[in-house]
């Protein structure tokens, strides 16, 4: 029997992650989510600008990920858009992860939520917090290269 194809398709993404951090390691992680919160997913209805990862008794939850329900949600469930929302991964690449944590400068943080094969996945990063000369290069480079997109692009007209 062949196997389907996997299908990944974005639903959110953390723009300001890549600013403010220098990323280590990514890893994928499952999420924990009400129906409601699936069914607002479905409707892009998302904000993972200010989530973060914290670490509890050995588990990963993500905080600040803004989830807005849909008008039509049911009403014999109460939504909370601000929800403490359940990372799922192994317990050795946890235990890792702790490790890492625990040094100098490291955080975890959301890079971005996709489906894969009917389930909600969100990406995180090991990172390491930006100094402000980092991000002035950052902001340098970006512009960098779109001059040389805009003289590409006139140059091919």
């Amino acid at each position: 029997m062949a196997k389907k194809p996997e299908t990944a398709s974005r639903i959110a993404d953390n723009k300001k992650a890549a600013y403010n951090y220098f990323f280590e390691e990514k890893f994928e992680a499952g999420m924990v989510l009400q129906g409601w919160e699936v069914k607002a997913l479905r409707e892009g209805k998302v904000q993972l600008t200010d989530g973060y990862v914290v670490i509890k008794n050995g588990e990963l939850y993500v905080i600040g990920c803004q989830i807005n329900p849909l008008r039509t949600a049911s009403t014999h469930v109460s939504p909370d858009a601000v929800r403490t929302k359940k990372l799922l991964l192994h317990k050795d690449e946890i235990r890792r992860l702790v490790g890492k944590v625990e040094q100098k400068g490291y955080t975890l943080v959301p890079l971005n939520l996709h489906w894969k094969d009917g389930k909600v996945k969100c990406e995180i990063a090991l990172a390491k917090g930006k100094a402000e000369h980092d991000k002035r290069d950052t902001i340098k480079d970006r512009e960098g290269k779109r001059e040389v997109e805009r003289a590409m692009k006139s140059r091919s007209r």
